[in-house]
């Protein structure tokens, strides 16, 4: 087996040599051998391939070297005395090119002969061409950008009701049928054309025919993935976002498994929204279906620092809710959050018609009927509240979330923060430890402040060895939580500035009643922002508005 890694590898090759090819394009649990072996901020898919080159595998790896980060990974790799083949690849289409990479397949043939043994057969190459790009005739969903790893794609495709086409690095390659020549050099000129003829990578000098993966009109919505460490797509997704008017959403991986199971909060927010996503239809309620005043319906926010319930009667009024901490197990958070709701509205869990949970421990809680994103909660109960909300400011225990909404409560837009708790609840609470202070206090602590105090550091950790040096330094408190405030709004403010932000202005989450960041946040906004009485119970709030909806279906 003969792994490779880029659209521009010559695969067909290969078949000439009936050998069996894998395109390597899987995440790694870890990068703790690659890391000893390369600088940490390189191109994470580097790293996991050299992970898993290191870790699992000792066959032959075909390289192009179209970064510098691919051509230090092989150089690693022929240092460990693995057999690498790396190819020459030209940056640009045409007949110098052409000619250069003509040559580099024709010595790819020589050498891989004499590693195998085996004779280049041009009739089983010949059979192996003619690959052409997938398409759909429906509306879809279109993955374009840096390459995504299979674990990725395979839980998108699983994931969305619309048709899913790869336009992706790997995902957009096309090689036509062979010619009827039998002359070696006569196929391998044509070849190399193919090959640079495909639609062009990032990295390639002409990226201009990359327009042609956007021109279609059956294009509904749009994947965008980026890597970590890798910019070049970066340049590409701006340009297409502010051009194209169909929604699209930015997602970036560092080739790792968790970080999988992390994108999914974001993916599932964006089909949730699509207009042909069913949330709970088919789904037993708990009970027959009523619609007077006696029916209930609960709604179950599972967070990473609070679990709050929520339930409605049949007229969408709240009957009462319940917040406590989030405990070590979410189920059982979940269960008492319930009952403790169950209990002060007077009513049994029998007459509850239908639970919906939202929330990172949405999926652990068993008695729910159906499980929706807190993106899409926050934005249904926001709106509830308050039909002129157009951005919700969800800054919560591990994250932090800026959503639009349109004229009719539909998320338009939204944009998380990435793997870092600075700018949310866990962030101020380590901030309060650290100035030996609780939470109530360092809400309003900041209010009397007198020296402007600037908090550089965007890591939760650097900031706190910051604030540490300031306290040392005779900074006095109020200044210091007042920096602080600023801190969490300026980036609370840039991440609003991916996806734009409108009034009217809404906070949800439990930081919403932290005073000093409010006033901030308002301050830099220049607008005022709407506060719910209760702002913690907003997410579970709009999942008992989703049960109460899908009733009715």
């Amino acid at each position: 087996m003969t792994e490779y890694f880029c659209k521009y590898v010559p695969v067909e090759l290969l078949a000439g040599f009936e050998e069996e090819s894998l395109l390597y394009n899987f995440s790694a649990e870890n990068f703790d051998a690659a890391d000893k072996i390369i600088h940490r901020n390189i191109c994470s898919f580097s790293k996991a391939l050299l992970e898993h080159r290191m870790e699992k595998c000792s066959g032959p790896i075909i390289l192009t070297n179209c970064c510098d980060s691919i051509k230090r990974s092989g150089d690693i790799l022929c240092g460990q005395v693995q057999k690498v083949f790396m190819l020459d690849l030209p940056h640009k289409d045409g007949p110098c090119a052409r000619q250069l990479y003509k040559k580099e397949l024709i010595r790819f043939i020589r050498e891989f002969s004499e590693y195998s043994q085996k004779d280049f057969d041009c009739e089983k190459f010949k059979a192996a061409c003619g690959k052409q790009l997938e398409e759909a005739k429906i509306p879809y969903i279109l993955l374009m950008g840096a390459r995504m790893s299979e674990e990725l794609l395979a839980y998108i495709k699983s994931a969305s009701l619309l048709p899913i086409v790869n336009r992706t690095c790997t995902g957009n390659r096309k090689i036509g049928p062979a010619p009827l020549v039998g002359d070696t050099d006569k196929l391998m000129d044509w070849y190399a054309k193919e090959l640079l003829f495909q639609p062009p990578c990032m990295r390639m000098t002409d990226t201009a025919a990359r327009k042609e993966l956007i021109n279609d009109p059956n294009i509904c919505r749009i994947i965008y993935n980026t890597v970590s460490f890798c910019d070049y797509y970066l340049f590409e997704y701006s340009r297409i976002a502010k051009e194209l008017p169909a929604p699209i959403l930015k997602i970036e991986t560092d080739y790792t498994v968790q970080s999988v199971a992390q994108l999914k909060n974001r993916l599932d927010a964006f089909f949730e929204n699509l207009p042909t996503h069913k949330t709970n239809a088919g789904l037993p309620c708990t009970q027959a279906i009523r619609n007077d005043d006696k029916c209930y319906f609960a709604g179950i926010d599972s967070g990473s620092t609070s679990t709050n319930a929520v339930i409605l009667d049949g007229e969408k009024r709240i009957v009462s809710f319940a917040a406590l901490p989030t405990g070590i197990s979410v189920a059982e958070s979940a269960a008492k959050a319930f009952d403790i709701a169950l209990k002060r509205a007077g009513i049994s869990k029998e007459q509850i018609n239908r639970t919906v949970s939202t929330g990172y421990g949405r999926a652990g809680i068993g008695f729910s009927d159906w499980d929706v994103t807190e993106i899409t909660c926050h934005a249904k109960g926001a709106f509830f509240l308050n039909p002129g909300v157009r951005t919700v400011i969800d800054i919560g225990g591990q994250d932090s979330k800026i959503i639009r909404l349109d004229a009719n409560g539909n998320v338009k837009d939204f944009a998380m923060n990435d793997k870092c708790a600075a700018g949310t609840g866990r962030f101020l609470e380590m901030m309060a430890q650290s100035l030996g202070i609780t939470l109530e206090e360092i809400s309003v602590c900041g209010l009397k402040w007198n020296e402007e105090i600037v908090i550089s550091s965007m890591c939760s950790v650097f900031a706190q060895s910051e604030v540490v040096s300031l306290i040392a330094a005779g900074k006095k408190l109020p200044d210091i939580v007042h920096g602080l405030n600023v801190s969490v709004a300026s980036r609370v403010i840039t991440l609003g500035g991916r996806v734009g932000i409108e009034k009217e202005y809404m906070m949800t989450g439990g930081v919403a009643k932290n005073t000093g960041v409010v006033r901030a946040i308002k301050e830099k906004l220049g607008y005022s922002v709407l506060l719910p009485e209760e702002p913690e119970i907003c997410g579970a709030l709009g999942a008992a508005l989703i049960a109460r909806e899908e009733n009715n279906t």
